[in-house]
């Protein structure tokens, strides 16, 4: 039986009478998504339709979802908002505080003993406040989601960017910073931009060596990395339900990776089927009451482009497999024209290492399909030339796949199975040799690959594939290797070609799991104590940021002009500092630290306006806040792309930044400023970006007319006294500016528990 089944009957009892209101009140046929927004509105009953990319509106998911690292900096901030519990079916999941060395049960093992602290934090705040708990182990977030949480036709928020992978199952899912979800957490609504729409039409049928993730790779290579931003991506058609529920979570997985809010695919056999398998018949039977509601009107899909904003069409009888990168994944390269890339390009054609797994790629099709490449290579008497690992989605998945023999076949070709975890999909590896920085090329079945995203090294090449390429590529040790097409030579000097893949897309003997690792929380947790030294360093109690004062903000000083692509792994790196996270004057240590200034082209030194002298970022930025001198960031486009990591917006904030200047924002971390009281902004003129200077002070002259669509004047002092007068546009409506009035989101929620009113 699923969990929150009555929580599940609730949403379908409410969903037909507000989606019918909404057709009526919008005057057409609906998306898919367009039915699960308006059958949650915070509201209830539509009594308006909304103007996509335009209308702030108000929702009511159904439940949150929080990964460890994200979750104690959200858990820190609930604890001030005065609630005895959560409101909405919430969990916590022990995944990214595991790194990767070993093998699975040393590296568990160890994680255990590393982060005990953290992990007693949130088994015991979870306990106190109506949580239910993952233990270390028990999974990735995303793939425990699947397999137990998602259902067709909801919604729900997850303090993870990839949260998106339960639009696998048909959810609108969301990733989120830590105080969107503090909001829902706490019963409050939570504010999105109404979506607009891209509707992807899927013909064909995969076969071969072609994946669900080659779909996503393509996208991307359409898309671009910021293609999707606003957007929510809509999968339809023969394709769509011919895929595998697992297949589609891929594929909404990395829609992350392109900006998009979220991805989802209308209800099929195929959710129907995985739903059965996972112990989920009762959540099968009430959706298929639904059905009509959840998939789009027969009108959307017959003529799409009278629907969507934009509509992509990829025949999958013709896609061919992709490898994206390296060091972005739009870079989109079919793997018949990999070689001539690569020769180009310079990338080092030895794979030295291939990974699988993930929450992107680690379900039982996955591991089947990449099962029998192994096998063959055993058969074939071909070794392995390149390291091979795999990283098991969650315990339910590990076990099945040891029962079934994949990992005795795996053996057989010298692979390494990682724990339960993230592990070197967001750089928690201890990749033995990365500290020399060689040049290197790897290939792997994750979503991203940032420079320094898997082993710390700036000089790793990392492409992304599908899991039954990524091991061919493993075995061939050669980047510009084509399966389709190419042969290998085995021990015995034989010419041996490797076969298509094959797999199932559930296991024929059904799942099983002797402890899936879930804690349920006290019934009453008014008695359950949550401790955090005032010693510890990796926890920290937080304290409210200050209100603006209703002052322009004059003399702000230039911290840093970041130069190109600055996601939230430059402003906030994960890997060893992930140990930090519920830290935030430690962690605040790694604030900026792999931006690209753009006055020197180096990371992590910039100029003190104090001195004159160079030195970290954080070091720089903590000398203005000890002076009292608050100071300006400035960025080139999708700043703050990637990670929903709040951390990125937290730290400025804490260490005294006051706005952040970009020429377009990744939309959650423009949200997770906006939530932390920051002032966000972007160019009217992108051009203006070049007129920055270092030495450079900032007067925001009409601050105090802040409004919603009103422009900011920003006079820009430079070193020899000339000036230039900056346009900056903002996206605040009235609510998100008494934001930055209190200080943070948070304050407002904690006064408005208190029965106060925060004022300026």
């Amino acid at each position: 039986m699923a969990f929150d089944i009555e929580m599940i009957k609730k949403v379908y009892a409410n969903m037909a009478g507000r989606v019918d209101k909404a057709r009526e009140l919008v005057g057409r046929p609906l998306t898919l998504s367009e039915k699960i927004l308006y059958s949650h509105l915070w509201e209830g009953t539509p009594s308006q339709a909304f103007t996509r990319g335009k209308d702030y509106v108000d929702f009511a998911p159904d439940r949150v979802a929080c990964q460890d690292a994200t979750a104690q900096m959200a858990l820190l901030q609930f604890m001030h908002a005065g609630k005895d519990k959560v409101a909405v079916p919430t969990t916590v999941h022990c995944d990214h505080l595991i790194q990767a060395k070993i093998d699975a049960k040393t590296d568990l093992k160890r994680a255990k003993e590393q982060s005990n602290e953290v992990f007693d934090f949130l088994s015991s705040i979870s306990n106190k406040y109506g949580i239910g708990f993952w233990k270390p182990g028990a999974g990735i977030i995303h793939q425990v989601v699947l397999e137990n949480y998602a259902f067709p036709g909801g919604m729900m928020i997850g303090t993870d960017s990839h949260t998106v992978n339960a639009g696998g199952l048909g959810m609108v899912a969301i990733g989120v910073g830590g105080a969107d979800a503090v909001d829902v957490m706490s019963g409050m609504a939570w504010e999105l931009k109404f979506p607009k729409l891209i509707g992807v039409k899927l013909t064909g049928k995969l076969s071969g060596w072609t994946a669900p993730k080659d779909v996503i790779l393509k996208v991307a290579g359409i898309l671009t990395v910021k293609g999707g931003t606003g957007a929510i991506i809509e999968y339809f058609g023969e394709g769509a339900r011919a895929m595998s529920c697992t297949g589609k979570g891929t594929i909404c997985n990395m829609g992350a990776e392109v900006g998009a809010t979220t991805s989802t695919f209308g209800y099929d056999e195929s959710m129907d089927r995985y739903l059965r398998a996972t112990n989920r018949a009762d959540v099968a039977d009430e959706a298929a009451k639904m059905a009509d509601y959840l998939t789009a009107d027969k009108e959307v899909y017959e003529s799409p482009e009278k629907y969507f904003d934009q509509v992509i069409e990829i025949n999958l009888s013709e896609l061919e497999p992709h490898l994206n990168g390296p060091f972005t994944p739009d870079l989109a390269t079919p793997i018949s024209k990999m070689r001539e890339e690569a020769t180009k390009n310079d990338w080092p054609l030895n794979v030295q290492v291939g990974l699988i797994g993930s929450c992107t790629n680690s379900s039982y099709e996955d591991i089947s399909r990449s099962v029998s490449i192994a096998q063959q290579a055993a058969d074939k008497k071909l070794k392995p030339k390149a390291k091979f690992t795999i990283t098991p989605g969650s315990e339910q998945v590990r076990y099945t796949i040891e029962r079934d023999g994949f990992i005795d076949t795996f053996d057989k070709i010298g692979a390494t199975v990682f724990a339960n975890a993230c592990g070197p999909c967001i750089g928690m590896w201890d990749r033995e040799g990365a500290e020399k920085e060689e040049r290197n090329t790897i290939v792997h079945s994750f979503n991203r690959n940032f420079s320094k995203r898997a082993d710390g090294n700036p000089n790793t090449l990392a492409f992304v594939g599908s899991p039954e390429l990524v091991t061919a590529l493993a075995i061939a040790g050669d980047l510009g290797f084509n399966p389709l097409t190419d042969k290998l030579i085995n021990e015995e000097g034989e010419e041996v070609m490797l076969d298509e893949p094959t797999g199932h897309e559930l296991p024929p003997k059904g799942f099983a799991v002797d402890d899936p690792g879930y804690q349920a929380p006290a019934e009453d947790g008014s008695k359950v104590q949550v401790k955090v030294s005032p010693e510890s360093e990796r926890l920290q109690l937080l304290a409210p940021f200050d209100p603006w004062n209703g002052d322009n903000i004059m003399g702000a000083k230039l911290l840093i002009k970041a130069f190109g692509k600055c996601t939230t792994d430059h402003i906030s790196m994960a890997g060893p500092w992930l140990r930090f996270r519920g830290h935030l004057d430690n962690i605040s240590n790694n604030m900026l630290i792999g931006a690209v200034n753009a006055f020197n082209m180096k990371t992590n030194l910039v100029k003190n306006q104090l001195t004159g002298e160079y030195d970290a970022v954080p070091a720089v930025q903590r000398a203005y806040k000890a002076a009292g001198i608050p100071t300006v960031v400035v960025g080139d486009h999708n700043y703050g792309e990637g990670s929903s990591r709040e951390h990125a917006a937290m730290e400025p904030r804490h260490l005294g930044v006051k706005v952040v200047i970009v020429k377009s924002f990744a939309r959650i971390h423009e949200t997770n400023l906006k939530k932390q009281g920051m002032l966000a902004l972007t160019f009217a003129n992108e051009a203006d970006y070049d007129k920055i200077q270092e030495n450079d002070t900032f007067n925001f002259t009409d601050l105090k007319e802040f409004a919603p669509d009103r422009q900011i004047t920003i006079e820009v002092v430079h070193d020899d006294g000339s000036k230039d007068t900056i346009i900056a546009n903002h996206s605040y409506n009235e609510s998100q500016i008494g934001w930055f009035v209190a200080g943070s989101a948070l304050n407002l929620i904690a006064a408005a528990s208190r029965g106060e009113e925060v004022k300026a």
